[in-house]
This record gives C-alpha cells, sequence and structure tokens, in this order.
C-alpha cells in the first residue's frame, strides 16, 4: 500500500510502526453548528480508508476529536445565554447522528478538549521547561517557534509567509511575543468565557495544543498516520508537529494525509454567497448514501465540486447499485441448490479480476474513485450474468463481493431500506388494484398519477406491484 505523505510530496510505502496495527489521528469539528458537507468529506474518506484497512486485517486505533471550546463556541453561547458547554454537547450529539446518517463509523475514541485540560497543562510546563515556550505577564503562553529548527517542513513555507495564517496571532497582544510567528499555548480568559486553572493564568487552552495532547494520549508519542483537511496544515498541523516533537523528542507522525476542497458550483462554499449546505441541507433532498458515494467519486486529494446536476447522476448511479441487490435478493428466493456451472465460474473468475482491481485503487492511495469503477463493474457483472437459472452458490457470491466492497469498505449500503406504506398510500394502492381489476383504468391512472406526486412511484411486476420512493 502506498499513501501520498504531505511531509515528502510523494507517495511512499505505508509501513505501520507495530506490525499488524495502525494508530490513525483525524481532526475532527468545532462543534457550534451543524456539520457543512466540506466537514463531511474528510470524516467520509477517512472512514473508507479506515475500513480498507481493517479488511486488510489490520487493527486499527481509530481517534477524532471534538473541539469543544473555541471562539465560536463561545459566541454561539453567548447569543443564547447558556452555557458553552450546551452549546458544543448539543452539537457533538448532532454531528454524531449525521456521521451515523452517513455510515461513518464511530472512532475508536473521541476526545474532547475541555475533558483534556490537565494533560494540555502538563505538556505546555514541560515546553515551557525545556526552553521552548514563555510566560508573558499576562500569563499567556507562547510556543517559541524560533527554537523548532525543523519548524515549517510540512507546510513548506518560509517564516514570513507563515505570519499570515496564524490563527491566533492577536488574541493577547502581538506585542508580548518575542518572535511574530510564535504561537499561544495558553491564554487568559475574558469575561463571559469558561476558563480552568493553570500556573500562569485563569484561562483556557490555544487551539493547537488540543490535538497533540490527545493524539499521544490515545495512540502514543508518534503516531502512524494523521489525517485532515488541506486547510489544517498551516497553521495547525505545523503547530502540532512543532509541539509534539519539542515536548517529546520523537518524530509525531509518520504519514500525513490531507484531502482536498470542496466547492460548489465551481466556487468557495461561503454563506455570504449564499452556498453554504449543511449535511442535513443535503440529506433532507437525497439519500445519505448518495451524498458518500459522490464524496467518493474523487480521489481524496483531488479537489472536489458540488453541484445539484452531479448529485442527480450520484443518485442514477446509487440506483444502479440497489437495482442490482433488489434483483439478487428476488432471485435468491427462486435459485436452485446448485453448484455453479461452467458460465457462473468464469463469472466469478470476471469478479475476482475486480476484487483486484479494488484492491489496486485502495492500495495507491486510498484512490476511492477507481474503487468505485471496479464496484459498478461487479454490479454490471451481476446483471449480465444472472437469472432465474442462476444457481445459489454463484448468487450468494456475486452479492457477498458486492456486499463487501461496497457496504463493508465504501461503506455505502447496497440494499434498499426497507419502508412502510402510511394507511393513506396503503388505502390508495388497494384502490388502484380494485380499479384495475374492474377494468377502470382511468381510476387507476388518476389514482397512480395522484402517488407519483406524493413521492411514491408503483411498479408493475409478474409478482405483484411493487414501490419505491421517487
Amino acid at each position: 500500500m502506498k499513501i501520498f505523505d504531505t511531509l515528502q510530496r510523494r507517495k511512499i510505502d505505508f509501513e505501520p510502526i507495530e506490525p499488524g496495527k495502525v494508530g490513525i489521528y483525524v481532526c475532527g469539528p468545532t462543534v457550534y453548528n451543524l456539520i457543512h458537507i466540506g466537514n463531511a468529506r474528510p470524516m467520509i474518506v477517512f472512514d473508507t480508508f479506515r475500513r480498507y484497512l481493517e479488511y486488510k486485517g489490520y487493527d486499527v486505533n481509530y481517534v477524532s476529536n471534538f473541539t469543544d471550546v473555541d471562539d465560536k463556541i463561545i459566541k454561539a453561547a453567548n447569543e443564547a445565554g447558556v452555557p458553552s458547554s450546551e452549546i458544543s454537547e448539543k452539537y457533538i450529539a448532532e454531528c454524531k447522528k449525521d456521521m451515523s446518517d452517513l455510515n461513518v463509523k464511530p472512532a475508536t475514541v473521541h476526545p474532547q478538549a475541555t475533558k483534556e485540560i490537565d494533560g494540555m497543562i502538563k505538556m505546555i510546563q514541560t515546553l515551557i521547561d525545556n526552553g521552548h515556550a514563555y510566560v508573558a505577564e499576562d500569563g499567556t503562553v507562547y510556543f517559541a517557534v524560533g527554537t523548532d529548527k525543523g519548524y515549517g517542513k510540512l507546510s513548506h513555507k518560509d517564516m514570513n509567509e507563515m505570519m499570515s495564517g496564524l490563527r491566533d496571532l492577536k488574541v493577547s497582544g502581538e506585542e508580548q511575543k518575542k518572535d511574530p510567528n510564535d504561537f499561544v499555548l495558553w491564554k487568559p480568559k475574558k469575561e463571559g468565557e469558561p476558563y480552568w486553572e493553570s500556573p500562569w493564568c485563569e484561562g483556557r487552552p490555544g487551539w493547537h495544543i488540543e490535538c497533540s495532547v490527545m493524539s499521544q494520549k490515545y495512540i502514543g508519542d508518534t503516531i502512524d498516520i494523521h489525517c485532515g483537511g488541506e486547510d489544517l496544515i498551516f497553521p495547525h498541523h505545523e503547530n502540532e508537529i512543532a509541539q509534539s516533537e519539542c515536548a517529546t523528542g520523537k518524530p509525531f507522525c509518520n504519514y500525513w494525509m490531507h484531502n482536498g476542497f470542496l466547492k460548489i458550483n465551481n466556487e468557495k462554499m461561503s454563506k455570504s454567497l449564499g452556498n453554504f449546505f449543511t449535511v442535513r441541507d443535503i440529506t433532507a433532498q437525497y439519500d445519505p448514501m448518495v451524498l458518500r458515494l459522490f464524496i467518493l467519486s474523487a480521489q481524496y486529494r483531488t479537489p472536489l465540486n458540488f453541484s445539484k446536476e452531479l448529485m442527480d447522476q450520484t443518485k442514477a448511479s446509487y440506483e444502479r447499485i440497489l437495482n442490482c441487490t433488489d434483483k439478487l435478493k428476488e432471485l435468491m428466493g427462486k435459485a436452485a441448490a446448485l453448484g455453479m456451472t461452467e458460465a457462473e465460474n468464469e463469472g466469478k473468475a470476471q469478479a475476482e479480476q475486480f476484487i483486484k482491481d479494488f484492491e489496486a485503487a485502495m492500495d495507491d492511495d486510498n484512490n476511492t474513485a477507481n474503487a468505485e469503477t471496479a464496484v459498478f463493474e461487479l454490479v454490471r457483472l451481476a446483471n449480465a450474468t444472472t437469472d432465474e437459472s442462476s444457481s445459489k452458490e454463484y448468487i450468494e457470491y456475486i452479492s457477498g463481493v458486492i456486499r463487501t466492497l461496497c457496504d463493508g469498505v465504501l461503506g455505502v449500503i447496497s440494499e434498499r431500506k426497507t419502508e412502510s406504506l402510511d394507511t393513506e398510500i396503503e388505502e390508495l394502492i388497494a384502490k388502484r388494484q380494485a380499479a384495475r381489476k374492474a377494468k377502470d383504468f382511468k381510476t387507476a391512472d388518476a389514482i397512480r398519477d395522484q402517488l407519483n406526486a406524493m413521492g411514491i412511484i408503483l411498479e408493475d411486476t409478474k409478482d405483484g406491484v411493487k414501490w419505491k420512493k421517487a
């Protein structure tokens, strides 16, 4: 397996620290509102990467945090007149619901910043003690960037470029810094903010320190893989490296994976442009699996353009998968318990090649786009090589392969959801059937049109009426 390592800027062979085990840290969201579809991209692509590692037999320790203390959370809490913890806990729950809808597996651990303050204080004190951090007069603690000779190695920026990107540059007054590139590890409290006791002042941690502490606690001093959006490369991940390596004296991370940006109709997603979409906005219009399939339709490092047209195309593609598994499920009930025929053995050999294609794609830096292509080849093969004469063994085999690769690795549920009709729709279908039986086709057609308007599509088959939502 090869991974494109952001630090080395090239694909390199993956070798875990401990054979058979992988520690992955993924930067999670700041929980002050519902997650948007830009947040969903790293959640989905790195969940899929985790699933593939597990498919390959690795024991994966997957850690993804929630940033639950932050200026945006505090602002939302003050506007609502509630404690900031109430805002963060509400949106952690909402985030977990969206993740579940998107079939994103829960992390091994979901640490929260506010529950790891003691560890942050300890690491900050270590950095002060070994000369990599200093305390300003008001109690602000800064990391001294000039003491880390390797600073900038991930982002490949020079020191002047770095100044413009620092998130914490003016938090406590730039004049206190020994160097304008230094960043905040601990900041004094302000009125209306949550705070914690520390040796330096009552306050709260800077943004970057939390991930250094949580990755160390839940994975170790050196982690196998660190993942996140490319917008986090600088300053967040650059600062994580500096803090962690200066505190432990060990390499912080062996592989860095960063996903590309998501755009809306080729423009940056922005509330001011009116093109800002939460996951809930999209899943109100499309099955969550359509969104997941769409996110995986591009290799994770490439930019991804979101549009209604592309989502509609993905919806049609997902319907191909569902129709195929519907067919296989129906044929399973009719299949004879016979061994595979010669033709079916040939079909199995073709399927095995598509499995190899799928694995080759995933081994090539998590290329889910090519992996999806292999799944659709399997769907095409299943449709072309199964009918009422097919053996149960072959149908079970081809169904199992689709479930393993589509559901298990890509995380795209391939079986149509079992849906129930409410009383009104049940009555309308029954009335339509009665009208057809009485040869009152005008009434039957009118009821079909009424059901269509309600989003219910009927299919008259030899086995009776089947339905699905539009």
